[in-house]
């Protein structure tokens, strides 16, 4: 193993205690204001051992920062002051990539869900995927041998890309993953995502009374007293504002209110979190062309609580006003719908429910040639969030090339990072798998913030 490269070994008593602070750190206001949603949300966790290291992010810092003996976390060797501090994904792991319709109108693969994005280290994020990647191969039955040479052949694609980045390459500023340029699974999706319908989506989620469209009732959604639909209301007309100028309709009716309900029923990462869906008229009065966005309370993100914040307390107004600039600094073409606003003081992240997610499939990857095929691509993807953001982004608090501040830190070491990714990634994805059955047993005797039962 290289040198910097930690065991991970920690006593069963005293590793249960850091996984029931790390989580009551993260979640302690949400578990309280919402227990049911958290019970739910570690029993999700409790499935296996990839689904309590998505819920567990939190932990994954803890460690990642923790003081190896020397003075120094794990990753000390491979970051500079600037790569040190660049836009991260925060969550990367390998069921957060996905189709989305991009604002110019095509379908894109690429990293999705950034909740968690913020100021952090640029290796971060290729370890949090090199875990995942570990752990999935280690449900597939790989030999380690295999598992090292996928994580090798991400890293190659990250830094490939990077240098097509740095190399002013006729078509790097524009790289996506598009229908014309992939093939497999992840072309698959691709056409899957094509092949879905606006109309589709809206029959599922609303019916039609009286020649127009209302959410359809059932137990994930709930209707709102006048009081708090008021307030859901303003709220909106607050988000339009935040709508980038030269991606706002033009279409007079295009942000008519129509329906709005309180949403339930997330992910792991939203659980406790309070949402709304709202239903706005579209693109012209055809009901087909309706469009549901969902309003939903932004969280802190984990990476935050284990860097300096200093610096960029005063920036975001809020976690809903974090998420986007974030999202805005990582994703080319985001989402023309993303905005935020405010909710009886507290941040709300707003962006569309668009029917063209189709998030890739990983049941049917089995063998390691397939798997490469995907990595390669998931690891350009990387560096494209990295390298690259929106044009309509404003930030300024990365105001360097991303792409020259990384390649600093690799140096004429690429060997030596694969080789050190593959075995952090191992490494973790072991400790992971025994902090899975510590995290089991303690929430089986309540010792995680809310009863098993």
């Amino acid at each position: 193993m290289n040198a910097g490269v930690p065991r991970f070994d920690a006593d069963d008593d005293d590793r249960t205690r850091l996984i029931v602070e790390s989580l009551a750190d993260a979640f302690a206001p949400l578990m309280e204001a919402d227990p049911v949603a958290f019970r739910g949300k570690y029993r999700t966790m409790a499935r296996d051992p990839h689904a309590f290291y998505r819920g567990s992010a939190c932990l994954f810092y803890a460690d990642m920062t923790a003081d190896t003996g020397d003075g120094a976390a794990i990753d000390d060797d491979w970051v500079d002051e600037r790569s040190g501090r660049i836009w991260v994904h925060g969550d990367l792991h390998v069921e957060n990539f996905g189709t989305y319709l991009s604002d110019d109108g095509r379908l894109v693969f690429d990293v999705n869900d950034f909740d968690e994005a913020y100021l952090g280290r640029w290796t971060w994020d290729l370890m949090r995927f090199a875990a995942s990647l570990a752990l999935v191969g280690w449900q597939k039955a790989l030999p380690e041998q295999d598992v090292r040479e996928l994580v090798e052949t991400y890293v190659d694609g990250y830094l490939d890309q990077v240098e097509d980045y740095r190399g002013a390459a006729d078509d790097a500023a524009e790289f996506a993953l598009h229908l014309d340029n992939t093939e497999g699974p992840i072309h698959l999706a691709l056409v899957e995502a094509r092949q879905r319908r606006r109309a589709d989506l809206l029959d599922a989620s609303t019916v039609r009374v009286d020649g127009v469209r209302v959410f359809r009732d059932d137990r994930t959604v709930r209707r709102l007293p006048d009081e708090e639909r008021a307030r859901v209301e303003a709220a909106y007309e607050t988000y339009l504002a935040t709508i980038p100028e030269d991606k706002r309709s033009g279409r007079a009716l295009f942000y008519e209110l129509r329906d709005v309900v309180g949403k339930s029923g997330f992910g792991i990462g939203s659980a406790g979190l309070p949402a709304y869906n709202l239903l706005v008229e579209g693109y012209s009065e055809a009901l087909d062309n309706d469009v549901v966005l969902s309003m939903k309370q932004a969280n802190v993100p984990a990476v935050s609580r284990f860097v300096d914040t200093a610096a960029v307390d005063g920036y975001f107004e809020h976690e809903g006003h974090r998420t986007v600039v974030s999202q805005r600094a990582l994703q080319v073409h985001t989402d023309p719908l993303l905005g935020w606003t405010e909710l009886d003081g507290v941040g709300f992240l707003v962006s569309e429910v668009s029917p063209y997610e189709v998030d890739l499939d990983w049941s049917g990857l089995t063998e390691p040639d397939q798997i490469a095929e995907v990595v390669g691509l998931l690891g350009r993807a990387t560096a494209k969030i990295h390298c690259a953001s929106d044009e309509d982004s404003e930030q300024d608090l990365v105001d360097f090339q991303v792409e020259e501040a990384v390649a600093a830190s690799v140096g004429e070491r690429r060997a030596e990072l694969r080789g050190w990714l593959a075995d952090v990634g191992l490494a973790y994805a072991d400790r992971v798998r025994a902090d899975h059955a510590l995290f089991v047993a303690a929430f089986r005797e309540g010792r995680i913030g809310v009863s098993s039962t």
